[in-house]
């Protein structure tokens, strides 16, 4: 049977045409979609705002209106041809939770963050501003194949990664492709090829941590030209301050500008916690090897937590092929409503 979430997902889903989804961060099509989710919050009753930054607010006032308040959420927009669940699931789920519980003793608002692909503009703004949530839960499908692997449906997600990019220039020197002899050169393609390979070793060598050359230019870019220089992207990221400390130092990275760990603790990781045991499901617990809205605000000190929803596919994401079981995201809202209601109805 198809449901009320299904439904809105799929609406979501479709603004900007296929294949996939189509709302990038500040085009039309997002503008679309938070016009869309707006309607429904109003439908339900929630006070609906669009903030100075541009995310979408809707409230729905609790009876203790002068205590934190209690957020769920999470963005709207996606990457050209992504999935159907990145981002719209985290915000029609909380949107879902929130008509079922209705009115609680805390302010219950459900957030759908701009431009979140891109670096999670709306978040770093809001944060900026020093308008912060008491408390913020984000449900967010895994974007990867661990929880199939341990056989569970959901998991509590203990932090997210700290990262940091970088470029690599690599220098040889340039020739003629046809007139310089193998053994002769100095093949800067070739250099950065090895230097990408020992990339790889390094971040192998480390449990939990990942290291990424997603771009490379190679200079002159003839096809009869031997490369006399070569520029590479590098993502690293891992789990905590020690793991990434020793990433970037075995890659010859500069630490300087990294973006840091942030560890989920407190009430809200609590009341995951204490909704998953109450429905007897296995407590499994990740980290997150993506950026985040939570993470954004848990850096700012905001009392945040994730769950995850386990992922069909082999885990992919930003693709078409993105998909949870539908079983899975309906246990998914219901923990979500639980956590909720425990943080919103807490003396």
């Amino acid at each position: 049977m198809t449901t009320k979430l299904d439904r809105r997902l799929d609406e979501v889903y479709a603004i900007g045409g296929g294949p996939g989804a189509n709302r990038v961060g500040c085009s039309a099509e997002e503008d679309a979609a938070h016009a869309l989710v707006a309607g429904w919050m109003a439908e339900a009753g929630l006070e609906v705002e669009v903030d100075p930054d541009g995310n979408l607010v809707g409230r729905l006032w609790g009876d203790e209106q002068n205590r934190p308040e209690v957020w769920a959420g999470s963005h709207l927009d996606s990457v050209p041809e992504g999935g159907r669940l990145d981002g719209p699931l985290g915000v029609l789920g909380a949107l879902e939770a929130v008509e079922r519980l209705g009115r609680r003793r805390r302010t219950l608002a459900v957030v759908a963050f701009r431009d979140e692909e891109r670096g999670c503009a709306g978040s770093k703004a809001r944060v900026a501003r020093g308008a912060l949530p008491g408390s913020f839960l984000e449900l967010h499908h895994e974007q990867g194949p661990r929880l199939a692997a341990l056989d569970a449906p959901l998991a509590v997600v203990t932090g997210i990664v700290g990262y940091k990019r970088a470029e690599r220039v690599v220098d040889g020197r340039p020739g003629h492709a046809g007139t310089t002899a193998m053994e002769g050169r100095d093949d800067a393609l070739v250099l950065a090829a090895e230097e990408i390979l020992r990339i790889r070793d390094v971040a192998l060598a480390i449990p939990g941590s990942v290291a990424t050359v997603g771009q490379i230019t190679a200079e002159p870019g003839a096809a009869n030209v031997i490369p006399g220089r070569v520029r590479f992207t590098i993502d690293a990221r891992a789990p905590d301050e020690a793991r990434l400390a020793r990433l970037l130092r075995e890659l010859g990275a500069d630490a300087s500008g990294a973006t840091p760990p942030v560890a989920f603790a407190g009430p809200a990781v609590d009341a995951l916690r204490g909704a998953l045991e109450s429905r007897g499901l296995p407590l499994a617990e990740l980290a997150s090897g993506a950026g985040h809205d939570a993470g954004v605000l848990a850096r700012a000190g905001v009392d945040a937590a994730m769950l995850f929803v386990r992922a069909l596919n082999g885990g992919v994401s930003h693709s078409p092929d993105e998909a949870s079981s539908p079983e899975d995201v309906a246990l998914a809202v219901d923990v979500l409503t639980d956590a909720l209601a425990a943080l919103a109805d807490a003396t």
